[in-house]
């Protein structure tokens, strides 16, 4: 491994994880506001399957993703006749392997900052003439942003941190499926130990700023 490839593996690495925080985004967002003010029978079931990802082995929902994701699974068989692209083993892989895996965190931040909104402000928008959409944008989001920003920064570290999954979906495949993650573990595997320390300093100083983060984000958000 070449010393200009750790940069590589980090640019690399910090891209994709902020590509698969960009797709997840919205759905967490949306899932979020449902499961914070929905009443509906098996909304605690739905939250149970959405959160499965931080209880399960990582390497069992990478087996999942894989079978559907793979020529002859669901999505990969309709992205492949959709686009002509394979997401199996290749970087479109390392972002639905990281996404999956920091989907919950996201929507477990994003229902406690809908919750934490003051139930008394949306209605009264409504009493003014604020249509739904406008009630959500000038009102509920803008409330509900820090604990939003902090879900993100989180999703993102744990996007940074994520192996099992990954491996399993995208492989480990030098110059274009490689993540600090699976970089370390070659290091490892080959005996040079440099450069996982080299590669441990950089993903612990990135997880630190990350967790910095949204440490100050969820104090200041208690503090108004």
């Amino acid at each position: 491994m070449q010393p200009d490839s750790l940069w590589h593996i980090v640019g690399f690495t910090v891209g994709v994880c902020a590509l698969s925080t960009l797709f997840i985004l919205p759905p967490g967002v949306l899932l979020g506001l449902v499961l914070a003010r929905g009443r509906f029978p098996g909304r605690a079931l739905l939250e149970t399957v959405l959160s499965l990802p931080l209880v399960l082995p990582p390497v069992a929902t990478g087996l999942v993703l894989l079978r559907q994701t793979g020529p002859n699974g669901w999505l990969g068989a309709w992205f492949e006749r959709t686009t002509g692209l394979e997401i199996a083993f290749t970087w479109r892989a390392v972002v639905v392997a990281t996404g999956v895996m920091a989907f919950p965190l996201l929507l477990r931040s994003a229902r406690v900052a809908f919750q934490e909104v003051p139930p008394r402000l949306e209605p009264v928008a409504r009493t003014l003439g604020a249509s739904e959409w406008r009630v959500f944008f000038t009102v509920t989001l803008p409330l509900a942003r820090r604990g939003l920003i902090s879900g993100i920064v989180l999703a993102f570290a744990r996007a940074l941190g994520e192996f099992g999954a990954t491996i399993l979906v995208a492989g480990n495949i030098p110059g274009k499926t490689t993540t600090l993650s699976l970089a370390i573990y070659q290091a490892v595997q080959t005996g040079n130990d440099a450069m996982a320390s080299r590669l441990i300093l950089v993903s612990a100083a990135l997880a630190f700023a990350a967790l910095w983060a949204s440490d100050v984000l969820q104090r200041q958000r208690h503090l108004l």
